[in-house]
């Protein structure tokens, strides 16, 4: 089959996420605790650097994480918890003072008081970010990845061309632009689509609108339940018009991240005004005239399914009354949108298997399908898994391939049997990336 592409990943976190002590199944502040003193019962890091977890999501425990609970735990050991969304980090005193942040009244810090600072935690040599990035590119190849499009936030251009001349490319890299790094790629006169160097292209422009669910700061049109707060706006569309009309006048696509309904709507507003081509990545919330929007004006939903699994019950709480229109892949397609399947990675693993089951099924771990009106049929996920390419093989097709030892359209039969679909090679323009042939 056509090989399977991821729509959104942050491929160094996700390759820096992957060293990083687990903290998916923390079930509260308490127990996030215990794995933190147990990792460092097993060693210190290494002197000015802090113990770096991920992956934990507050929206439902019982109890606040605050320094003062890591403190007592870990005393003056530099500690920074990264959340499974990547929009908050929970830190200890001792790792406050080392990112120089200085006092905090919890320790929990949100959105713009953690975004400038991720860069900091995830700086490494680039010798040993590129390693790990080409072992998760490895490990990729293995589901049948062949593309991914890498919105990491950094300077893709320099990144991705000094690791283009350093070494082959395992799968093809679509690389997203930010507007700190916009003058570059319009300097040297690239568009979206334009090869750059070896198997890396030029990808959108991207910009961040709101926060997410799981840190309450997805900006919708309804106060979060019990509050008479409705997220966050970071990009206003006074900001995001002009920087949208920039990037299409340049020939760039725009990738916009809008969570919330209210910042769906506004994204799609800013879309109608500037006629910029696209996406909005992650579409979680919307209205149902919005969905029709996406239709009307062209805008790609780049939505990443297995998020429906790990926040069903986080949306249930924040968004009570309105997750039949969360999530709303079924919605979506039967309007006409074009869907384009991703993970997020780190947010969830790089593993469109996952994405696919989860789109299919909106199930896991045994429980029944949630709002199962917005399930996509089999086929319809796997097209929005390949980047745009026909299902069907033809000759003269493009040899990125995925060879499957199991046909997906009879494993697909079986909740969750989708997500260990065997994968015998993967080939990219005719080479082998992967094989067990």
């Amino acid at each position: 089959m056509p090989g399977l592409w991821d729509a959104h990943v942050h491929l160094t976190q996700w390759a820096l996420a992957r060293q990083r002590l687990d903290l998916a199944g923390a079930t509260s502040a308490a127990h996030a605790v215990t794995l933190v003193r147990a990792r460092l019962d097993a060693g210190l890091p290494p002197a000015g650097t802090p113990l770096v977890g991920f992956g934990f999501r507050d929206g439902l425990w019982p109890d606040a994480p605050t320094s003062a609970l890591l403190d007592a735990a870990v005393g003056d050991v530099p500690v920074v918890l990264v959340s499974g969304d990547l929009h908050c980090a929970w830190l200890s005193t001792a790792g406050l003072r080392l990112l120089g942040v200085g006092a905090h009244p919890t320790g929990l810090l949100r959105e713009g008081e953690w975004l400038p600072l991720q860069g900091v935690v995830d700086h490494v040599s680039d010798d040993v970010a590129d390693a790990l990035v080409h072992d998760a590119a490895v490990h990729a190849a293995s589901l049948g990845v062949v593309g991914v499009v890498d919105l990491e936030i950094a300077d893709n251009l320099y990144v991705w061309r000094r690791r283009a001349a350093a070494r082959p490319g395992v799968v093809r890299v679509r690389a997203g632009v930010w507007e700190d790094w916009l003058d570059r790629v319009v300097h040297d006169d690239l568009h979206t689509g334009d090869r750059v160097a070896g198997l890396v292209e030029q990808g959108p422009l991207k910009v961040i609108t709101d926060g997410s669910l799981n840190t309450r700061t997805a900006y919708c049109h309804d106060a979060y339940p019990g509050t008479t707060d409705h997220g966050v706006l970071a990009v206003p569309p006074e900001r995001l018009v002009p920087l949208m009309s920039s990037a299409h006048a340049h020939g760039l696509r725009c990738a916009i991240h809008a969570i919330g309904d209210a910042a769906n709507a506004l994204a799609l507003d800013a879309f109608a005004t500037t006629g910029a081509a696209g996406s909005v990545e992650h579409a979680q919330l919307l209205t149902d005239d919005d969905v029709a929007r996406f239709a009307a004006l062209g805008v790609v939903a780049s939505v990443q399914p297995e998020h429906a699994m790990d926040d069903r019950d986080v949306a249930d709480r924040h968004w009570a009354g309105r997750t039949g229109r969360a999530f709303p892949y079924g919605a979506l397609h039967a309007a006409g949108v074009r869907l384009a399947l991703g993970s997020d990675a780190p947010v969830a693993p790089l593993d469109p298997w996952t994405a696919i089951d989860a789109a299919v099924w909106r199930a896991r771990d045994g429980r029944d399908a949630w709002h199962p009106e917005q399930r996509l049929d089999l086929t319809a996920a796997l097209a929005a898994s390949v980047d745009g390419r026909p299902l069907s093989l033809r000759v003269g097709d493009p040899a990125d391939l995925a060879v499957l030892d199991d046909d997906p359209l009879t494993r697909g039969t079986t909740p969750g049997a989708l997500r260990s679909t065997p994968v015998a090679g993967a080939l990219v323009a005719g080479t082998w990336t992967h094989h067990t042939l």
